[in-house]
């Protein structure tokens, strides 16, 4: 089993501030009169209300429940998660960014793909860490990150933790759970695994009984924006050993989650038959959108996301093509790494299919 930094060990820091929703679930009993509370509680927000309603003003006066356990109680009962293995986040990225802090300090060696989703390495080298990328695996049909890659950097420099985005951002690629078991059995005893799954939603397996396994030594991390659509109000969780959570909860910022945002998660995840609606309506659109660029002679590579890849020849290509679209009004995604600027990613939502939408890009493609 990994370890956690020594200044993590023991008592170690605590949440000064758990919140009036924490206090009275360990008391057994609310709490009607907030005497103590340093909020705007008399704030009369008359704009705020004008504006977006009454309801709107009630999340905006109090912090939010520092545990969220109404959006944990929900995502357990519609996935099977045990209630002490989650935690709800601002996000995926402060997610990643929680699991280094819980993790890592200054100098050690943390490991990830050339390419990959770069929030990670930005984290990772804002806290002082030696961060080491692999190129991906890279042949007609694949683009992905090389495990066995990550593997033997993570044994010959004693690395930390590594980094996985499974399925991965920006190829669409996904490694099958076996492989993913396989990784962690191999890894160094005390090395982490984090495991972003931001895109898990969009698997076609999306609810088999490994999406809900905790695993040993392993943060798995997913977010409420792509499929639920609230990348806006930034929400996500982790699922992990409970023993790993506590150690999270120690550095994690108290009221990362507004209390809007916790509503609006509930009011989301209690109507799961839209989400599920609308992923299955993502992968229609991600499939229609592969066919047409195949038809035109483009390689389209696997995607287990709601989007899809294209490999161009080269990186000037690509490049050229980003800057035309880009200057057309249309925002397609280029990667910033070197390593992966020959690739195009393109999201499938409803715009992407309307007739003219790519001409630029077609007429390259075709010609």
């Amino acid at each position: 089993m990994p370890r956690f930094p020594d200044h993590l060990s023991g008592q170690g820091p605590s949440n000064p501030f758990p919140g009036i929703k924490v206090l009275e679930r360990r008391i057994g009993r609310t709490i009607p009169h907030r005497l103590g509370s340093n909020e705007g509680l008399d704030m009369p927000h008359r704009a705020l209300r004008e504006r977006f309603g009454d309801a709107m003003a009630e999340h905006a006066y109090c912090y939010g429940d520092a545990e969220a356990l109404g959006v944990r109680q929900r995502l357990c009962a519609l996935h099977g998660f045990p209630l002490e293995a989650t935690l709800v986040d601002a996000g995926a990225d402060s997610l990643i960014a929680l699991a280094l802090r819980t993790t890592c300090t200054p100098d050690c060696t943390v490991v990830s793909a050339a390419g990959t989703y770069p929030t990670f390495g930005y984290f990772a080298e804002g806290q002082g860490c030696r961060l080491l990328e692999r190129p991906y695996a890279e042949h007609p049909g694949l683009l992905a990150p090389d495990l066995d890659a990550l593997l033997e950097t993570a044994h010959e420099h004693q690395a930390r933790l590594v980094y996985l985005a499974n399925p991965d951002n920006p190829s669409g690629h996904l490694h099958d759970d076996d492989a993913i078991r396989q990784l962690r059995r191999d890894l160094p005893e005390d090395c982490w695994l984090l495991l972003d799954e931001a895109y898990h939603d969009f698997r076609d397996d999306a609810e088999s009984p490994f999406s809900r396994e905790v695993l040993p030594g392993v943060i798995r991390l997913r977010t409420l924006s792509k499929a639920h659509g609230m990348a806006g109000l930034r929400i996500g969780y982790a699922l992990a050993e409970p023993d790993t959570l506590a150690m999270m909860m120690k550095v994690r910022i108290h009221y990362a989650v507004s209390t809007l945002t916790l509503a609006a998660a509930e009011t989301v995840l209690d109507h799961n038959d839209e989400v599920r609606e609308h992923v299955r309506a993502v992968k229609a659109r991600r499939e229609r959108l592969a066919g047409h660029f195949r038809d035109l002679g483009a390689e389209v590579l696997p995607s287990a996301t709601n989007f899809i890849a294209l490999r161009l020849s080269d990186a000037d290509l690509a490049g050229r093509l980003h800057r035309e679209l880009l200057e057309a009004g249309r925002l397609i995604a280029r990667p910033g790494h070197p390593d992966l600027g020959h690739i195009l990613r393109i999201t499938a939502v409803a715009d992407a299919l309307e007739p003219g939408r790519f001409e630029i890009l077609e007429r390259t493609l075709s010609g």
